[in-house]
């Protein structure tokens, strides 16, 4: 199986089969985000304990890129530190927000597979960064004033 077919496989399954897709009841804070551009809107619980994310969980009307970057990055942060999360925050979006070309080799298949859908369609890049600028988002209202 060649590159891009693996990659749309792995984006396919997180838009049939989308983790973390439901309300987070017991969030501890959640923040709603929407791309104007396209009309995906989408909101994202979080659930912190012990400053580590204990659970995450989005809900959207969106766009497969959306719904599948969602899926992946719940996946991805789930059980890791606040810190973690900014830092692999601040690394995923500036990787596809500048759609490199050259990706780091310790980059995962599921990352590779959001940035290969960018580089191909260069107009999803804010669906590829709406889940986690909604994450960015509902983390910074958790920061004490």
């Amino acid at each position: 199986m060649s590159a891009p077919n693996l990659y749309d496989a792995l984006i396919m399954d997180h838009i049939r089969n989308a983790r973390n897709y439901r309300a987070l009841v017991d969030a501890t804070q959640e923040a709603a985000g929407a791309n104007p551009l396209c009309g995906d809107e989408m909101v994202v619980g979080i659930r912190l304990v012990d400053d580590r994310l204990a659970d995450v969980g989005f809900q959207c009307t969106c766009c497969g890129i959306s719904m599948a970057s969602a899926s992946i990055m719940s996946e991805m942060v789930k059980g890791m530190s606040r810190a973690e999360v900014e830092l692999l925050l601040r690394h995923f979006l500036s990787i596809v927000q500048a759609r490199a070309p050259a990706v780091p080799e310790a980059m995962s298949a599921e990352w590779r597979a959001i940035l290969d859908t960018v580089n191909r369609f260069p107009s999803r890049v804010r669906c590829a960064a709406l889940p986690w600028t909604t994450l960015e988002a509902a983390l910074q209202q958790l920061q004490p004033p």
